[in-house]
């Protein structure tokens, strides 16, 4: 898969093409990582690239020229045109698409794909229009450039690609990707500063430790995402509400299911208590 990134700052983005899992993709050529100097294409003299926003306010927006240069330059095509082989166009931006498991997915099929990276106030609003790009969200905050944005989706795109991860069932159990929360980790020494790891974790028993990571995912998302912990429970309503519980019910056993429908209990009793 390629990626290109056009940014006024490529040093930037050194650790992301070159260290840890995502530098191992690149030199395996499983992930290409082609980073452009938006500054490279702009014919002011000066080196320009922004300039102040018409009907006033604070900051500078990023010119059409460089963009449109830098953009036509990486493959891009107008709005409404893309042949076989032509770059899905994406900018970070807070006002667009969630950046979620679901577009991930989408983003990691993708042969080639461009990230303009904004800064100052932003860019101006033709560069989007005229390639039709589009606009993602990795959360409800502003940053001063769309360079670390672009960052968080070329390490979660790169996940997803074959071979960059060394068990491919990771992302699956990866904390939200399953639907919970992850469980607690622990590693060596068993005891540190008084701090005991959990009996379990150490027993062997295998069938004990899945269990116990499971109610602890079930638990600790209860009470940080509720949001999510609603959505699993969901997903096992009908499951729930029998009189015996089923032996298996989308992928989780009846022991499993018997986790659920405690915590759950658990949660509307703590509920019925805040009433």
């Amino acid at each position: 898969m390629r990626i290109t990134v056009l940014t006024l700052f490529p040093e930037l983005f050194a650790a992301v093409k070159d260290g840890s899992i995502l530098g191992r993709a690149n030199a395996e050529g499983l992930l290409d990582v082609e980073l452009m100097n938006i500054r490279d294409y702009t014919l002011d003299r000066h080196g320009r690239t922004d300039d102040t926003p018409f009907g006033g306010g604070a900051g500078m927006v990023f010119t059409p020229e460089p963009c449109f240069r830098a953009l036509r330059a990486a493959g891009a095509e107008p709005a409404g045109v893309r042949p076989d082989g032509a770059p899905r166009l994406l900018y970070p931006s807070p006002r667009g698409r969630m950046l979620d498991k679901a577009l991930i997915e989408e983003l990691a099929a993708e042969e080639h794909i461009v990230i303009l990276c904004g800064h100052y106030e932003g860019v101006d609003e033709r560069i989007l229009r005229a390639f039709g790009m589009e606009e993602i969200s990795t959360g409800d905050y502003i940053l001063t450039g769309g360079e670390l944005p672009a960052m968080t989706i070329i390490d979660a795109v790169a996940r997803f690609l074959p071979g960059v991860l060394g068990n491919e069932a990771s992302n699956d159990e990866e904390s939200v990707y399953s639907g919970l929360l992850e469980y607690p980790q622990y590693t060596k020494p068993r005891v540190y500063e008084g701090m005991e790891v959990p009996e379990v974790l150490l027993s062997g028993d295998h069938e004990r430790i899945r269990l116990w990571r499971f109610e602890q995912s079930l638990r600790l998302t209860k009470e940080r995402r509720p949001d999510l912990f609603r959505a699993f429970l969901g997903r096992y309503g009908n499951a729930l509400a029998m009189r015996k519980l089923p032996l298996e019910s989308d992928g989780l056993t009846r022991k499993e299911l018997a986790l659920l429908k405690r915590v759950s209990d658990e949660a509307e009793a703590e509920r019925e208590s805040e009433r």
